[in-house]
């Protein structure tokens, strides 16, 4: 059983992290944010897919400025992502950034530092403490060196150094990241910090990878402190469409059994019973369950001999053979479709039966 780490909690927008709240998933987009429409439409497919946050980059006044119109078109929290210049980070809570995410110690000095901190206050903007392992302080590499697992120090003081410039203005409404891009060096610096900290953590591997090294290394990181009770919100960081970390994200916390929201797909490997073109089915099928609610378990298996029989605890699944598909409801034939109608057959079962169970609720 997970015992969940005991941290305060902040709230962005109609949105808490941390203390008793689930554990929420967050993504960030990848278009310029002064092109409101394109950002606006990104960040539809976003909470479609399930996203309860989204951060933006704010590059310049431009960008900042932009944050008015897209906050007024979406429904969840919208963060802004600022470096250097205090200015943006100002501009950005004054056009509608609802949390915002700095590295303190680099915006210029503490005049500007609390310039930030009485428009948080003013805005009651949350701010995210981000360090990752090539933003760190020289004098803390010198003193510690470049993170590693075996001595994450340096990211952990980094990160706990700019919490107390937040700190001595006055401002508790923190979470924190040290992220880093080498999985043991993620892991062991958040377990470290939590040993030291109450703040929530947004718990994350940065630069990851593609689609396949990087669900593997944000899995492996993630769902090991996960499993330790640590974390409060992530994001899985994919060089891919933003959306795709939104869903690996899910994955990860139903294989936890701590979150679960749509169906679970279960798909078989293929072997050389296959007759049918499986990797094409499974993806389309894959592609729209991402948008269902309902918790229900769909299979897509290539064998209608050993398929059923394998799926049985799936709510309703399909398998093809040669000219002809079945679908089938917990393990039995419910009906055999000729292999051209299959796809769409499948789908008005899949929609009748995900409209059935979100009726009963």
């Amino acid at each position: 059983m997970i015992v969940r780490r005991k941290t305060r909690k902040i709230t962005i927008g109609d949105i808490d992290i941390g203390g008793e709240s689930p554990i929420r998933v967050q993504s960030m987009t990848n278009t310029d944010t002064r092109q409101v429409e394109a950002t606006v439409a990104q960040i539809h497919e976003l909470e479609q897919s399930g996203c309860e946050l989204i951060r933006v980059a704010v590059l310049d006044m431009d960008a900042a400025q932009a944050l008015k119109q897209i906050r007024e078109k979406i429904s969840i929290p919208l963060i802004g992502d600022i470096h250097f210049d205090y200015r943006l980070a100002v501009a950005a809570m004054e056009n509608g950034a609802q949390a915002i995410r700095i590295n303190p110690g680099n915006l210029g000095g503490s005049e500007k530092l609390a310039k930030v901190v009485d428009a948080a206050k003013m805005h009651k903007v949350p701010i995210r403490v981000g360090v990752n392992s090539g933003s760190i302080e020289k004098d803390l590499l010198k003193q510690f060196g470049y993170p590693c697992p075996e001595k994450p120090d340096a990211l952990i003081q980094s990160a706990l150094r700019n919490v107390r410039l937040l700190e001595q203005q006055e401002f508790y409404d923190i979470k924190i990241s040290v992220k880093a891009s080498d999985t043991l060096t993620t892991i062991h610096g958040y377990r470290k910090l939590a040993d030291q900290t109450d703040y929530p953590l947004h718990i994350g591997v940065t630069e990851a990878g593609g689609l396949i090294a990087g669900t593997v290394k944000s899995s492996v990181a993630l769902g090991i402190l996960l499993f330790e009770g640590i974390g409060d919100t992530f994001r899985i960081s994919l060089t891919r469409p933003p959306v795709e970390e939104v869903r690996v994200g899910y994955e990860l916390l139903r294989s936890l059994r701590i979150r679960e929201r749509g169906p679970e797909l279960i798909s078989c490997p293929t072997c050389g019973r296959t007759q049918i073109d499986l990797f094409a089915l499974a993806e389309r099928v894959e592609e729209y369950v991402q948008k269902m609610e309902s918790p229900l378990k769909v299979a897509v298996m290539g064998c209608v001999v050993n398929g059923p029989g394998e799926a049985k605890e799936a709510d309703i699944g399909v398998a093809g053979g040669h000219g002809v598909g079945i679908i089938f409801k917990k393990g039995k034939l419910f009906m055999k479709v000729p292999e051209a109608e299959l796809m769409e057959v499948f789908m008005t079962e899949l929609q009748a039966m995900d409209k059935e169970r979100r009726t009963k609720k």
